[in-house]
């Protein structure tokens, strides 16, 4: 029995629809009589990885027995990835199955087969990682123009897909820097904010002012990819609202601020806390010095 596989990303890319990758798969399995067991159909799923539910289904019915070749349209809608090809390239092995593809006239129940597998799969990684650098290189010159890749913050707004100051609320931007540079605090400023019914609003918060503080948009900066391992910095990329040295002083005052916090409040459960676990941690230390004596 084999298994077909069809996937919409053909459909994307080259104009293949599910209905027909499933006819010529159906006509070659009709052609070499082979006896379909279930056709994997997935849409809209990429192949950048396994974690597909048709293709652990698939996965599940090869180590179960209920399959013994895999007919798919192109080696890509399996993976694209050399490491999880060496994973189906075992699997295929444990469980004495084999491939084919229409396209590339694949046949693993050879070791030529086996071979141009592997090749077809790198190049189908390389083009992905080509893909993906153009695609950064090209975000990288369009953040250099000024074309942010996210909606424009409070004091901006978008002009020609480029992000430049708001003249209706760039000044409010400026007030929150310049009340904090001056000795205000997140929740002060909220709370001033609030009565002051600012922009309409009443549900200024401190964490708000906070991220207004924190973004390099507004002295004319952009990080990409904050929350990542390897964010970018771009220096100069948008008209700054505030001078470079007054974001970097308050950042310097934020420091400061959480520095020299000090609890102004007595709180009775935390002291009883802490000494159950000084009197728990003794204890412990009391316990297993016993049993080193014993030992030794």
């Amino acid at each position: 029995m084999c298994s077909v596989g069809v996937s919409t990303e053909d459909q994307v890319r080259e104009g293949f629809s599910l209905d027909e990758q499933e006819k010529s798969m159906k006509r070659l399995c009709d052609y070499k009589k082979y006896k379909i067991y279930k056709i994997y159909r997935e849409e809209g799923v990429s192949t950048k990885n396994m974690k597909r539910p048709k293709f652990q289904e698939m996965v599940q019915d090869m180590k179960d027995g209920k399959i013994n070749k895999i007919i798919a349209y192109k080696l890509d809608r399996l993976t694209r990835s050399i490491q999880d090809l060496e994973f189906i390239c075992k699997l295929l092995e444990e469980t004495h199955c084999s491939l084919e593809s229409i396209c590339e006239e694949l046949n693993t129940e050879t070791s030529t087969g086996i071979f141009f597998m592997r090749m077809t799969t790198i190049l189908a990684q390389l083009e992905i990682e080509r893909t993906s650098e153009r695609t950064k290189f090209g975000l990288a010159g369009a953040i250099k123009k000024g074309h942010l890749p996210y909606r424009a913050c409070l004091g901006y707004k978008h002009e020609n897909k480029m992000i430049v100051p708001n003249p209706l609320t760039k000044d409010i931007v400026v007030r929150i820097f310049e009340l904090y540079h001056s000795g205000m605090s997140y929740q002060k400023i909220s709370n001033l904010f609030n009565k002051e019914k600012v922009l309409g609003k009443e549900n200024w918060c401190d964490s708000t002012i906070t991220t207004i503080l924190q973004n390099e948009v507004y002295k004319g900066d952009f990080v990409h990819g904050k929350r990542t391992k390897n964010p970018i910095y771009y220096k100069d990329v948008v008209e700054p609202i505030i001078s470079c040295e007054l974001w970097e002083e308050c950042q310097v005052q934020k420091k400061k601020n959480s520095c020299s916090y000090i609890r102004n409040l007595t709180y009775l459960f935390l002291q009883s806390l802490l000494i159950v676990i000084e009197l728990w941690v003794v204890r412990q230390l009391k316990r297993k010095m016993a049993m080193l004596l014993l030992l030794y």
